[in-house]
């Protein structure tokens, strides 16, 4: 029974998403009342399914021997599949205002549907072949999501993205087949032995697959096509930069290096230095980039960039409490920066104004969603009571558990971009509430908060912000249970 329900969950956004793009005439409020629908059930299968615990993988197709589809459910399965479930109904209700008078909005909620069941595919996978290939169809349903406006901008954004997605999923496939043949490519917390492979090319099949999959982790240097996504609408951008499409990557990286390689075959080897060196370039180089940027949302995806080093710097530790961090901060940050782009999203809606330094003055007209901005705000540069502190702090202690040169230098990177951080965020709020004199730009003119549809999840995940750095204690020991690999 309860494999059917992973095989509901993942196919029946899909389903409603390809029953919707074949839709020619639909009203605004069947559509809504279908996406919804559809969003919620899914969202309630998942739960009914990971509320039993684990699942043993079970086979749905067999191409040959050794190459197969399987789903399984474990701790990984449930904290990325129980995040996203938990997330899409409320970012599809926040969609619905913001693409209220938007065109192609068939095609657009048909694909956004869809993206949900896909990304469930890859939660759920029970080996490396199967979350490929979920994987490889995420990045063709957010193609057309990336390109919707269909301008000059959309459509280049699109071909960067398209580029840099399919060619990281090319160089990981080298490891893919090889980590198939050899080892059918279940998942095993802990790893499987390569003892019939050379250490040298073992160690060459993880770079291989590091990089490729981290390419929709926005490791340096392919970071490059998250900043230019921002052109999408931000309900995209939210799920693009906060939960599906980066947390897959990380998420991939994190099955590659815990469940397929072993971490302690990893530890200390010339592949993991690599990676650390790769990861903590990143997380400084990207929030250099965003003290600089001066677009709303391409800041905001700037950070993203950074943090989610963060997280792959905490499972390339190769150490369990490393690995609970960086899933500690997975799942923060997920929620942080969701706060964010909606309240991003929410001023660019209502304002039709993009850059900073044209919120001068806004939080006094729309003050529900600059003060859940910074409430967010607050918790990505890691101030005490704010999830963001409880994550961060983590790294930090993690980083310096390991006791060798790469874990301190990548806690300094750390302790530099979260100081990056709280300036590239916090002057937005500043700007917001206390303009400096004659340059508010929005004192004689109309503005105000966005409707419920857009406030409930703004003031959700701003709670969540506060909520999750108060009462971590739960949060912490089931992700610690996952780390060791007791579920």
């Amino acid at each position: 029974m309860r494999n059917a329900g992973v095989l509901i969950s993942i196919l029946l956004p899909i389903l409603g998403g390809i029953l919707l793009l074949g839709r020619r005439k639909t009203t605004e409020r069947q559509r809504r009342f279908f996406c919804e629908a559809v969003v919620c059930l899914t969202s309630v299968l998942v739960w009914s399914v990971l509320l039993g615990g684990d699942l043993e993988a079970f086979r749905v197709f067999s191409f040959t021997r050794g190459f197969g589809i399987l789903f399984h459910v474990d701790g990984l399965t449930m904290l990325f599949a129980g995040m996203v479930s938990v997330m899409w109904p409320f970012v599809t209700l926040y969609a619905f205002e913001y693409m209220e008078h938007a065109r192609h909005k068939n095609g657009f909620f048909a694909f956004y549907i869809m993206t949900y069941g896909i990304t469930l595919g890859v939660a759920f996978a029970g080996n490396i072949l199967t979350m490929y290939v979920f994987y490889e169809m995420l990045s063709l349903a957010t193609i057309p999501l990336v390109c919707h406006y269909q301008d000059h901008s959309s459509m280049y954004a699109g071909r960067v993205y398209a580029a840099y997605v399919i060619g990281g999923a090319s160089l990981a496939f080298i490891s893919v087949v090889v980590m198939t043949m050899f080892t059918e490519g279940g998942f095993v917390w802990g790893g499987h032995s390569y003892s019939i492979l050379s250490q040298n090319y073992v160690l060459l099949l993880w770079i291989l697959g590091f990089f490729g999959f981290g390419v929709k982790a926005a490791v340096f240097p392919f970071h490059r096509w998250l900043p230019e996504a921002t052109v999408a609408p931000t309900p995209v951008t939210a799920l693009l930069h906060a939960v599906a499409v980066v947390n897959t990557g990380v998420f991939a990286v994190t099955r590659l290096s815990w469940y397929l390689f072993s971490p302690d075959y990893l530890r200390g080897s010339w592949a993991q230095i690599t990676g650390l060196m790769a990861v903590s370039l990143t997380l400084l180089y990207a929030a250099g980039k965003a003290l600089k940027e001066r677009h709303f949302k391409k800041r905001l995806a700037y950070s993203t960039v950074s943090n989610l080093s963060y997280m792959l710097f905490g499972v390339l530790l190769m150490t369990p409490f490393g690995l609970q961090a960086g899933l500690v901060h997975m799942l923060y940050h997920a929620v942080m920066k969701m706060s964010l782009f909606l309240c991003a999203g929410a001023f660019i809606h209502r304002s039709g104004k993009n850059y900073i330094f044209e919120i001068n003055g806004a939080g006094r007209k729309m003050p529900v969603t600059f003060i859940c901005y910074t409430m967010g705000a607050l918790s990505l540069s890691g101030i005490p009571l704010f999830a963001g502190f409880v994550s961060k702090w983590n790294l930090l202690l993690a980083g310096a558990a390991v006791q060798n040169v790469w874990g301190l230098i990548g806690t300094v990177c750390l302790v530099v971009a979260a100081f990056f951080c709280a300036i590239y965020t916090l002057t937005i709020s500043a700007r917001a509430f206390f303009p400096v004199k004659g340059t508010d730009l929005w004192e004689k003119e109309k503005l105000s908060d966005p409707g419920w549809k857009m406030l409930v999840p703004i003031s959700l995940f701003a709670f969540l912000d506060l909520a999750l750095g108060m009462c971590s204690g739960p949060v912490l020991e089931f992700l610690d249970q996952v780390s060791k690999g007791v579920i």
